[in-house]
């Protein structure tokens, strides 16, 4: 039999914690009655970056009877196992003791700080920036007022900070960054240079509200995936149909959902067949068809008739809970990058401190030396040792090359993200909507005789219009393109989980899935070429006419159109990509193949985390992403890039996103990183070099306070300038 090939040209389309915690006892333990040895979990808000968690689990274990206490920044957990004596006050006490407040369940539902106006959220940054606005404003208009200006806001920043330090210091964490800043603000307050003392203070304050906002964002990720899961479900019964809690429902219970609902539990499908579309979970943008027994997924979405499902998950264990413990797991097991200041202050603080009172004891109690001038020198000493230049060198780097990254359609969330973009050396990438558009398009339709080209065309987008599955839009807009208008049908009928019929010319006409058509109804050589399209990854539709094959339709999901160039400019920068998908092999390896990476295919999210721990032990490895499924992976590697197009979790779950969905932005920000990783190393080299010079020239008493000052205020000067040439970075 002959046969026409037509193959249809597609289209591309393109901080630490000052907050409230709201305690969340999981496990109804609200009595204070706890169990020896027994788990028991409160939520926590507030938490702006991995070291708060780290306080906080250092704080608790310093209380007698808690056995473990494990706090998961990403989805605000704090896990406790607790002695038999030891109640839930004094772990309340204990999270008190650190600077924050622990409320009840029941006034945490109506205590969201998030709610409160952003006046009272930022009044402190707000008054600290108006006295220092007054006080420069004094300079010229009222010189007497401007010392008691200046020394006003440097109280009014430094009394939260070092109130912080305090608490931090007696309950096991005595060189956090509150105590550098508040070790570095004293001294600068004692000295006299309180207008450098508050502007310390004021963009630690700044920094720790950014972060603060930053993990808020990240935070309505979790959010947005739980809602997934409706709250209430329609359990069927012996008195009838009856609404009832979605965490109500048990095994075996049998609920019915109805098309466009979503699916509160994992289970198994009693009706005889249905479409379900699972890209919430599999991140693959084609429905599915299921028929009676296939289990299906919480959180996938019902696309045609009403169907009975048996419930098989427990409580609190379905497909998208185990997608969030999958994302608290990735959290816990991923060395978190911790500030450099953070870290330097460790040894940095205390040594200088130390340093200091060396040089203002020693000599005198030693040598008889003269108490002022030593005191002196050692005062200079510890302005020297203030971290001024090495605070700013570091942050305005960073802002300067985060502002460049926006201007090129590139959002990164922290310093931490940028530092380690630029140390990748794989990238991982999922396929739909990342790789490919995410939207089917004809690729090929093969007709049969009798039929024409048109006639085929007209007649399946008669039967798909006004349908609302992906491959239905492909057909329709494949006619519409070419200007073939839809055949006039009498009428159409859904066969569930099959495909649609209808009559025309008195003969039977039906559009399904080749798996929906009796080997009898085909010959030999159709029989073929759909094993062939099949093996070639292609999605196929059948239009038959009398029950004879007129046409097959091959759709597949086209590569974006920059995807070729944006694996060519990352090959060029030595990194190797490689693509992780839930779609079947044959598709993945027809992608793979025109984009000349390595590929693994048929990975569920779990199997997505394994891979990509294997992958990591060869270096730091970015994913991309831009699915609910692939929100897992995005936080389980070291830096999780989303598309801007993708979802809402995939984006709030990542650490960078491009807004342009430009897969050429990839190279772009790895250039950029790698150029704000060596500004970085050149600012901090700068201000210690200056410090350890002028270290030396203090104790020998060459230099004094003036200079001191100035050579602080120069290295601030000279590294706030080298970091603003980031700020026209360009890409090659």
């Amino acid at each position: 039999m002959g046969q026409c090939s037509h193959h249809a040209n597609t289209k591309h389309t393109e901080s630490c914690c000052n907050h409230d915690i709201t305690q969340v006892n999981e496990q109804a333990a609200t009595n204070n009655e706890f169990h020896a040895g027994a788990s028991h979990a409160w939520r926590i808000q507030g938490m702006d970056c991995p070291s708060c968690a780290a306080k906080i689990e250092t704080a608790l274990h310093r209380l007698p009877g808690v056995l473990s206490a494990e706090v998961r920044f990403v989805t605000e957990r704090l896990h406790v196992r607790l002695s038999a004596d030891t109640t839930a006050q004094q772990v309340e006490e204990a999270v008190d003791a650190i600077g924050f407040t622990a409320l009840s369940e029941q006034t945490s539902a109506t205590s969201d700080y998030r709610k409160t106006p952003w006046w009272q959220r930022y009044h402190a940054i707000l008054i600290l920036v108006t006295l220092l606005l007054l006080a420069s404003t004094s300079l010229w208009l009222l010189p007497p007022l401007a010392p008691v200006l200046f020394t006003l806001a440097t109280v009014w920043g430094l009394w939260p900070i070092g109130n912080k330090a305090w608490r931090l210091a007696r309950n096991g964490s005595p060189f956090s960054i509150e105590t550098l800043m508040t070790v570095a603000a004293c001294g600068a307050l004692l000295l006299g240079e309180t207008a450098e003392a508050a502007m310390v203070l004021l963009l630690f304050m700044i920094g720790e509200q950014l972060e603060s906002l930053a993990a808020d964002k990240a935070r309505s990720g979790v959010s947005a995936l739980m809602a997934l899961v409706p709250n209430e479900a329609r359990k069927i019964t012996a008195q009838g149909i009856l609404t009832v809690d979605a965490n109500q429902l048990n095994p075996d219970d049998e609920i019915e959902v109805h098309p466009g609902g979503r699916l509160p539990v994992d289970g198994v499908l009693l009706s005889e067949l249905a479409a379900f579309d699972e890209s919430a979970v599999t991140g693959e943008s084609v429905p599915v068809d299921k028929q009676q027994g296939d289990t299906l997924t919480a959180g996938s979405l019902l696309v045609d008739v009403a169907v009975r499902v048996r419930v098989t998950s427990q409580q609190g264990n379905n497909t998208i809970d185990k997608i969030l413990h999958l994302i608290e797991t990735a959290e816990a097991n991923k060395a978190p990058i911790a500030r450099f200041i953070e870290r330097f202050s460790r040894w940095y603080t205390p040594a200088m401190i130390l340093a200091a009172a060396l040089v203002a004891l020693m000599p005198p109690l030693l040598m008889a030396a003269d108490w002022e001038t030593w005191i002196y020198r050692g005062l200079v000493l510890l302005l020297i040792g203030c971290p001024c230049a090495l605070v700013i060198s570091t942050p305005a780097a960073v802002t300067s090359a985060l502002a460049s990254a926006s201007r090129m359609g590139i959002l990164i969330k922290g310093g931490a993200a940028l530092e380690q973009l630029g140390q990748t050396k794989t990238m991982a990438f999922d396929k739909t909507g990342t790789l490919t558009q995410g939207k089917p398009q004809l690729h090929q339709l093969i007709c049969y005789p009798p039929f024409s080209e048109s006639q085929v065309l007209s007649l399946a987008a008669a039967l798909e219009s006004g349908s609302h599955h992906p491959l239905a839009k492909s057909i329709v807009a494949a006619a519409d393109e070419q200007g073939i208008k839809p055949e006039s049908l009498a009428f159409k009928r859904t066969l569930p989980g099959a495909g649609i019929e209808s009559e025309w010319q008195n003969q039977p006409l039906m559009i399904c899935t080749p798996a929906h058509v009796s080997k009898a109804q085909l010959t030999a050589q159709q029989e073929a070429c759909i094993h062939q399209l099949k093996a070639e990854g292609y999605t196929l539709a059948a239009l038959m006419v009398n029950q004879q094959l007129a046409a097959l339709f091959a759709l597949s999901d086209p590569l974006r159109t920059d995807a070729k160039a944006g694996i060519s400019a990352l090959n060029a920068l030595g990194i190797h990509s490689v693509m992780l998908t839930g779609d079947h092999n044959a598709a993945a390896k027809r992608i793979a193949d025109q984009l000349g990476i390595d590929y693994q295919a048929q990975l569920s999210p779990q199997d997505k985390l394994t891979q990509l721990q294997q992958l990591e032990q060869s270096g730091a490895l970015a994913m991309v992403g831009d699915g609910i499924n692939d929100a897992p992976a995005l936080k389980q590697a070291s830096v999780g890039i989303a598309m801007g197009q993708g979802t809402d979790v995939a984006l709030d779950s990542a650490d960078a996103a491009l807004t342009h969905s430009r897969l050429t932005g990839l190279a772009d920000a790895v250039l950029l990183s790698r150029a704000a990783n060596r500004n970085i190393r050149q600012n901090i080299s700068l201000a210690l070099g200056l410090k350890a010079i002028f270290l030396v020239t203090s104790i020998l008493g060459i230099t004094g306070l003036w200079l001191a000052i100035l050579a602080d205020t120069g290295a601030t000067a000279l590294v706030t300038l080298n970091a603003l040439r980031l700020l026209g970075f360009k890409a090659k």
